[in-house]
């Protein structure tokens, strides 16, 4: 059976969950704590990063990247019926800009946003740093930056139907990811963004949604409307 080794708040993470399930592809999942540097983990994967997903054949895939691009060339080579969409659509413009902006969430957003709001707020404590306070400098510098990319993606929301062009893809799932992982914090005020929240509403509409939303961290609950569909 294939495995996905995660966890239920990475960005990362969530972005293959999500590409698995619009695919059609079931995987267990093995939830995983990076911070604790496990020695069976780095086995697995040496740079001590998620998500990685192993495949029945024995194969190992480290890394979102890897993962998705591994998954599309397949789907691609032996094409499915019941495939909801192409994760890399459209020619090789079209599959250039959906990398574009894969990279653009994967590391530019996860660099200035996900990784330090995700430290200060949550994976701090969860490591066992009980007495870590929140920076407020820092969550004041991340969360300039998160109205940043919150424009850019309600200007490509208003040119395009979706974020990479007309067809969904692994652009929209990498972005929703990172997105719904700061929403659990509560750190996204939706209404100042309207073309921005009416993209993600599509999203987080799906069927491939619906078991990241069910999913808790203990002692961090999340908002109101972090579940409700019409937010």
């Amino acid at each position: 059976m294939t495995r996905l080794t995660h966890f239920r708040l990475c960005p990362h993470s969530r972005s293959i969950r999500l590409a698995l399930a619009e695919i059609g592809i079931e995987a267990d999942l093995a939830e995983e704590r990076p911070w604790e540097q496990r020695p069976q983990f780095l086995a697995l994967n040496p740079s001590g990063e998620l998500p990685v997903l192993e495949l029945d054949t024995g194969l190992v895939l480290c890394g979102a990247y890897a993962i998705a691009e591994y998954v599309a060339e397949e789907l691609r080579q032996h094409p499915r019926d019941d495939r909801a969409i192409e994760l890399f659509p459209g020619d090789r413009e079209d599959r250039a800009e959906v990398r574009r902006i894969v990279d653009w969430f994967h590391r530019k957003f996860d660099r200035e946003v996900s990784r330090e709001m995700l430290f200060e707020k949550v994976y701090a404590r969860l490591g066992g740093q009980t007495e870590h306070a929140p920076d407020p400098h820092m969550l004041r510098a991340v969360r300039a930056n998160l109205r940043y990319h919150l424009s850019y993606i309600g200007f490509l929301a208003h040119q395009r139907r979706w974020l990479a062009g007309e067809a969904l893809s692994y652009a929209d799932l990498a972005a929703a990811a990172h997105l719904s992982a700061i929403d659990y914090l509560d750190e996204i005020s939706w209404d100042e963004y309207p073309a921005a929240k009416s993209w993600y509403a599509r999203l987080k509409s799906r069927p491939s949604f619906r078991p990241i939303l069910a999913e808790r961290i203990p002692g961090v609950p999340p908002p109101m409307h972090y579940t409700n569909l019409d937010f």
